[in-house]
């Protein structure tokens, strides 16, 4: 997993403070449990947490170029990495190590800011170019690697985890009120925002630049992709599913580059059973499966993941949860830093200590939901937005009935839905509507978040869509 975490000062006179990196990084041990490393220079310090996956030899970190001016430190994995490094070979680049990480160091001297165009995989990087005393950094496409920051007029601080950030502060952190409301209205905190206002993320597809010299006023932050989809009916079913096939092979047999042991979560649903089947395809030897099931059976699905691991011949694995399970609970809020949601937080956290006895890497099915459409919130947007009934001119009318309406009666929440817009009906799927918030909240609470809503910064985001499909655009 490997994780990073840094601090520079802008008082050129206020050296890095070598004992607190190291705090800094020692807070996400467990995300890299193999080595660290540090690089500190004057103001700058940068440390790193390791996990080793590729060249596991010479590929500790930080990691500078061959004239030791530009130095990265970067948590992630660049599936496209061999190829690149080939091309900037050919342009005349050295390495001193097979790691995807100096490849992105060679990558920012040859295209600059522009590096992250060319990089195919899951990231999140700082790079320090003592030339012109800047930082340059960036995230993955999808966000799936975390960025943290902190920023003020004397310090810009880094992490993988926020408990990186708040260690390398010092200060007192303040609660986000617009985060909390829209962590109760969505179970989670997007975007850029932290549960605590001096925190930030960096958002998804974004990169940033920040000049030294000049302080926290030269931070600029950019997006450099965003996503454009349009269906295309011209081909055939089968001209579909071949494409498909063939983009699932490359992508799992990417994925599957490492120099350690390699494994798979198995659901048996059909994303994890997918990822298991194409992973049975492009790899030589037999896939190692894990899956995790429960004593009452209304919950246990092992049956359908025995089912696929039999089909495929797998070495596989099960793990049965007891019901004090829920003692992890305070370890994972620790973990977490900030509120999250997320109902499979303990099955996620056994399954992968588990797997952790056998491999070091799994590849699992999430994602397959949102780039298929798969949760019933798409299809029910879908049918609201389809009715005869969901006309704007009838918006004010199922409004005053859904505001009339007990709680308790059937057909409340269908009436919510249909008082919106149908353009912005995927803001409006949510954990907590906006009156089930408001009566939650205390007068506190209520009036640090003010007139602020959830909900109109997801309308935003919506809107931002270049898509004209509108199951793409909740996608």
């Amino acid at each position: 997993m490997c994780g990073i975490a840094g601090k520079i000062n802008f008082n050129i006179n206020n050296i890095a403070d070598p004992v607190l990196i190291k705090k800094m990084t020692d807070l996400i041990t467990h995300r890299g449990p193999d080595s660290e490393g540090f690089y500190i220079y004057k103001n700058v310090g940068m440390g790193f947490r390791r996990l080793s996956i590729i060249d596991l030899n010479t590929g500790d970190q930080p990691i500078s170029d061959a004239s030791g001016n530009v130095t990265i430190t970067f948590n992630g994995e660049i599936y496209n990495f061999l190829e690149l490094k080939k091309t900037l070979v050919s342009k005349g680049y050295s390495f001193r190590t097979t790691t995807d990480t100096e490849v992105i160091v060679n990558l920012y001297l040859e295209y600059g800011k522009d590096c992250v165009k060319y990089l195919r995989g899951m990231f999140a990087f700082v790079i320090y170019d003592k030339r012109n005393n800047c930082v340059f950094g960036a995230r993955d496409r999808f966000g799936i690697k975390p960025f943290y920051y902190g920023l003020n007029n004397n310090e810009f601080i880094w992490g993988s985890e926020l408990k990186c950030v708040k260690a390398g502060s010092g200060q007192k952190l303040n609660m986000d009120y617009s985060a909390l409301d829209e962590y109760f209205t969505y179970g989670y905190i997007g975007l850029d925002k932290s549960v605590f206002k001096e925190v930030r993320k960096l958002k998804p597809a974004h990169c940033f630049t920040l000049d030294i010299n000049k302080g926290a006023q030269s931070l600029e932050i950019n997006s450099y992709w965003n996503i454009n989809y349009e269906p295309d009916y011209s081909k055939t079913e089968n001209e579909w599913i071949e494409l498909l096939d063939q983009k699932f092979s490359e992508s799992i047999k990417m994925h599957m580059i490492s120099d350690v042991p390699l494994g798979a979560f198995l659901s048996g649903g059909i994303d994890s059973s997918g990822v298991i089947a194409f992973m049975n395809k492009v790899s030589p030897g037999q896939v190692k499966t894990f899956s995790i099931g429960f004593k009452e059976e209304k919950y246990n699905e092992l049956q359908y993941a025995r089912e696929v691991a039999e089909k495929y011949k797998t070495e596989h694995h099960e793990l049965i949860l007891e019901p004090d399970s829920v003692e992890l609970l305070p370890r994972l809020v620790s973990a977490f830093d900030e509120p999250f949601a997320d109902s499979s937080a303990i099955p996620t956290y056994y399954v992968s200590k588990f797997a952790r006895e056998f491999v070091t890497v799994v590849l699992s099915g999430d994602g397959g939901d949102e780039l298929f459409a798969g949760y019933n919130n798409y299809m029910k947007a879908l049918s609201v937005k389809n009715s005869l009934f969901s006309n704007g001119i009838f918006n004010p009318f199922w409004n005053i009935l859904h505001r009339t309406l007990p709680s308790n009666v059937s057909g409340k929440g269908l009436t919510y839905f249909l008082s919106k817009k149908r353009s912005d009906l995927g803001a409006y799927f949510c954990v907590m509507k906006k009156n089930e918030r408001s009566s939650l909240f205390n007068d506190h609470t209520l009036n640090g978040i003010g007139s602020y809503s959830s909900e109109a910064d997801r309308i935003q985001m919506l809107n931002c869509s270049s898509s004209k499909d509108f199951v793409t655009r909740l996608e």
